[in-house]
């Protein structure tokens, strides 16, 4: 089994005037192992710190969209996290077009072998729109094609772009590409409200195991229910039914 992980984006309503380190705790006495996240006023270092005397760790450095003139200090920083998978991602505008796709690989490809170089994995996260088509195929097979050094943080519940295709699918599809997972669930019906993994409409029993990324991550954008009962309600659920490795 993965290691679980949470991204911090799932908290961040209640994570803001100065409460981070109380929900960090609350996050490990849970039992998650790993947090994808920074900040906080707080250096790469000094948060690293405070995750690490907390017993979990950072999974990955989900930082801005680079360029060969900010690429170094990227790398710095993630070294200072002390991961070895960093992941940014793009917008609607960068896939509309087969050319928008090429125009977006470029960017990619200015810097993602010197991110390599340094030892580290440069992973795109995806939305819906990565998993529509764009003449002929799914825009995300286009961009792969021109993309050698590019991994992925796939992300569960976006790719079945709410039921085009199937979360299991796509992890099969793109199963070389995979370094982190991003676990989200919820009834596949656009705007509306998420729910806690496993009680949603995708398959994440049958979709998880299909590749062998470094941490499964849990995310959830917005829910109807009270976010922190669905945060461990998501940890029970996939820590009971072994789809990844928890601290508890």
């Amino acid at each position: 089994m993965k290691p679980l992980g949470i991204q911090l984006y799932t908290l961040r309503d209640a994570m803001q005037n100065g409460n981070h380190i109380a929900i960090l705790q609350k996050l490990a006495d849970i039992g998650y192992k790993g947090v994808e996240g920074h900040g906080f006023g707080m250096t790469h270092r000094e948060f690293r710190k405070v995750v690490e005397d907390m017993g979990m760790q950072p999974t990955s450095y989900f930082g801005p969209n680079q360029t060969p003139a900010t690429v170094n200090q990227f790398i710095d920083e993630a070294h200072e996290l002390g991961v070895v998978d960093t992941v940014n991602g793009y917008g609607t505008k960068e896939f509309a077009t087969v050319d928008a796709i090429k125009q977006t690989a470029e960017l990619i490809n200015s810097v993602a072998p010197t991110i390599r170089a340094a030892g580290l994995s440069y992973s795109m996260h995806n939305h819906f729109w990565e998993f529509e088509m764009v003449d002929g195929r799914l825009a995300m097979e286009w961009l792969i094609d021109e993309c050698p050094d590019l991994t992925l943080e796939l992300d569960l519940y976006w790719c079945t772009n709410f039921g085009a295709q199937t979360a299991t699918a796509m992890a099969t599809k793109f199963k070389d590409r995979i370094k982190l997972m991003h676990v989200k669930d919820g009834p596949m019906v656009r705007d509306e409200p998420m729910t806690a993994a496993g009680a949603g409409k995708v398959d994440l029993a049958d979709a998880m195991p299909v590749a062998d990324p470094n941490w499964m991550i849990l995310e959830l954008d917005f829910c109807a229910t009270d976010m922190m009962e669905a945060v461990e309600e998501s940890y029970y659920y996939l820590v009971g039914n072994e789809l990844a490795a928890g601290n508890k």
